[in-house]
């Protein structure tokens, strides 16, 4: 089948964003449909691998989540755990830590902005590898944008999902707000990683969490 002009549009930028990920010492793949970016995430995961992963809505929904569970790996699903710390806890000590980001930009810088802070805590340090599985409509041109998405697009959306009150929950769009329930505690921007091999992208041409 053709591609459509926005499928070479968006394998053109993907093309752009991997380059720009190598420049920071991180690896970075493109998969046109769901169902290959989780067979590309599954080879990347030698079986009994450690597993486990923040909330992570991308990776839910091309189905790699249930693929762990259902396989040969020691995987921590954090949601069936009901000790939420010792889950969070796991991630340090694991083989592969999954994510995605709220936003990245078009050169590759990846920007995350997390409430409890196990998520951007185990990204910036611990586990062996952090594997992130990013939709295409989450690259933006540049880091003012890419901020701006990740706070008044991300945040708002997930403030709605956890169903907590917060100002952007009641607006759609950031207040800048010190409220107590707010998620945006730590914002991490990820420009390099110090160690090769560390963390890998996986560009998927779907339109992927929030």
């Amino acid at each position: 089948m053709e591609k459509t002009m926005r499928e070479k549009r968006n394998e053109l930028l993907a093309q752009k964003v991997i380059k720009g990920l190598a420049s920071r010492n991180i690896t970075g793949y493109y998969a046109a449909t769901a169902e290959e970016a989780k067979e590309l995430a599954l080879s990347l995961i030698p079986e009994g691998s450690k597993v486990t992963n923040g909330g992570v809505q991308s990776a839910k929904e091309i189905g790699l989540l249930q693929a762990l569970e259902e396989g040969n790996y020691e995987y921590c699903n954090r949601e069936k755990m009901a000790d939420k710390k010792a889950a969070a806890l796991f991630a340090y000590t694991a083989d592969f830590f999954i994510s995605s980001c709220n936003a990245m930009t078009d050169d590759g810088i990846l920007v995350n902005i997390d409430g409890n802070s196990n998520r951007v805590s185990a990204i910036a340090f611990g586990p062996e590898k952090v594997l992130f599985i990013v939709g295409m409509n989450k690259v933006a041109g540049d880091f003012d944008s890419a901020l701006k998405r990740a706070r008044n697009e991300a945040a708002p959306i997930n403030a709605m999902r956890f169903d907590i009150d917060t100002p952007c929950k009641r607006t759609g769009t950031c207040a800048n707000c010190k409220s107590e329930d707010t998620i945006c505690c730590n914002f991490l921007v990820t420009r390099y990683s110090r160690h090769k091999g560390r963390m890998h992208v996986i560009l998927v041409d779907e339109n992927l969490g929030f």
